[in-house]
This record gives structure tokens, C-alpha cells and sequence, in this order.
């Protein structure tokens, strides 16, 4: 029994729901961060699957590889920033709490 291109699509599916729940049931802005980030490897699972699965055995497609390491390398920025942010929101509030972060303008 190999692995199929359903397997991957599973699994990414899979790890994109538990990033989308957690998203909208976290209240802790760090969890909520890291459920963005397993939602975009979640995509960049099923885009090297799909890659992978429309290569031929003597030439492999790559498009799908190269797009796939442009979106790590985004991801990489993002979390700097993001993480930054979230940094700066506990210097000025002292929580990073969604619910206490509401009312921004004060």
C-alpha cells in the first residue's frame, strides 16, 4: 500500500481545521498566532502533495516546490513581525489576552 495523493489532502485538511478552530475558539493571541501558522503549512502540505502528484517519474514539476518555499520564506517574515506585535501589545497592556485587547483606542 503506498501513500496517495488523498493521504496528503487528508492530513492537510486535518492540520487546516484544527488551525481554523483553534483561530476562532483561542482567546490567548500567541495561540491564535500559531494556529495561522498551522494553517498556512497546512497549504503548503497540500501544494507540494499536488506538486508531487502531477510530476512525471523523469522530469519532476517544480512550481509547485518553488512556490511552496516563497510561502516559507513569507512565513518566516510574518512571524517576525507578528511575533513583534504581540510583544509590543504586552509592554503597552501587560496581556495578550483577544478578549482585554477589544477597546485598542485607549
Amino acid at each position: 500500500m503506498s501513500i496517495g495523493l488523498e493521504h496528503y489532502l487528508f492530513v492537510a485538511v486535518l492540520l487546516f481545521a484544527l488551525g481554523c478552530f483553534g483561530v476562532l475558539l483561542r482567546k490567548n493571541t500567541l495561540v491564535v498566532f500559531m494556529c495561522l501558522e498551522l494553517m498556512l503549512s497546512a497549504s503548503i502540505l497540500a501544494l507540494a502533495a499536488f506538486s508531487r502528484h502531477h510530476s512525471t517519474p523523469g522530469r519532476p514539476l517544480m512550481e509547485g516546490n518553488v512556490l511552496a518555499l516563497f510561502i516559507i520564506a513569507i512565513a518566516a517574515c510574518e512571524v517576525a513581525v507578528g511575533l513583534a506585535l504581540i510583544v509590543a501589545l504586552w509592554r503597552r497592556r501587560q496581556t495578550v489576552e483577544l478578549d482585554e485587547l477589544n477597546a485598542l483606542r485607549h
